[in-house]
């Protein structure tokens, strides 16, 4: 448990090159002072399907990267990337007990964490916004309907270099965003930890009426949920402030 005289501090493995994840944390938490965020890397650097890039993924680092930041006695560990979202939640359920095994701390992903909110607000349909490739795309809406989760349209950049998803702006997000919007789905997905989702979430939830729910965000508050931390400020999704 942790101490009444320091914050609950949470621990995040962070693709190497992704630069988003760590600044929009920081931003989404604001002036809080009862949660710190702690960070260890593995290397990646592009997202495919094929085995150079699921190798990225590798069991054996995620528990090593958990291993150095369990010497932080975090209290929470969650690897920040989405995976899991086209490897399977399997995968990721794995891998988490894998590092709650090693380290003796509970654990998440974004894909874990997406599961999560889905179940817990009753989300069944989405639309789905990536900068991944068309193939990336497809492969997460299989995985997400084994999960009995149904995709009703869905955009992508088709970009695979992962430092390059960071420099997607607003303004090149928001027109595929207001047309999944359209479709009336439970939820609009920014899947991606290194896309700035959070950052038009309230624009397009006040237009749209549709719920948003952007990785980095969703980590983070299933982060704080499993810490019995306050959850965040509706500004970056009203659905994360509950539940």
């Amino acid at each position: 448990m942790p101490s009444a005289n320091r914050p609950i501090r949470i621990g995040m493995i962070v693709p190497s090159s992704n630069t988003c994840l760590e600044p929009q944390s920081y931003r989404i938490l604001g002036d809080r002072r009862d949660v710190s965020l702690h960070f260890t890397r593995i290397n990646v650097t592009r997202i495919a399907l094929d085995d150079s890039s699921d190798k990225q993924f590798d069991a054996a680092g995620m528990h090593a990267a958990a291993e150095l930041l369990a010497t932080s006695d975090v209290d929470v560990i969650a690897w920040n990337g989405t995976s899991g979202s086209w490897l399977g939640a399997d995968h990721d359920r794995r891998l988490v007990q894998g590092i709650t095994d090693a380290t003796g701390i509970p654990a998440t992903t974004s894909t874990l964490a997406y599961m999560e909110a889905f179940k817990s607000f009753g989300t069944e349909r989405i639309g789905l916004f990536t900068p991944y490739t068309g193939d990336v795309n497809e492969a997460v809406i299989e995985s997400y309907a084994q999960a009995g989760v149904k995709t009703i349209d869905h955009r992508h950049l088709d970009l695979s270099d992962n430092e390059s998803f960071a420099s997607v702006t607003d303004a090149e997000m928001l027109p595929g965003s207001l047309e999944l919007a359209a479709s009336n789905p439970d939820a609009l997905i920014y899947l991606c930890t290194n896309l700035y989702g959070a950052n038009i979430t309230a624009e397009v939830e006040e237009r749209t009426g549709v719920p948003v729910l952007d990785s980095v965000a969703v980590t983070l508050w299933h982060c704080l949920k499993m810490a019995g931390a306050p959850l965040l400020d509706p500004r970056w999704g009203r659905l994360l402030t509950s539940s």
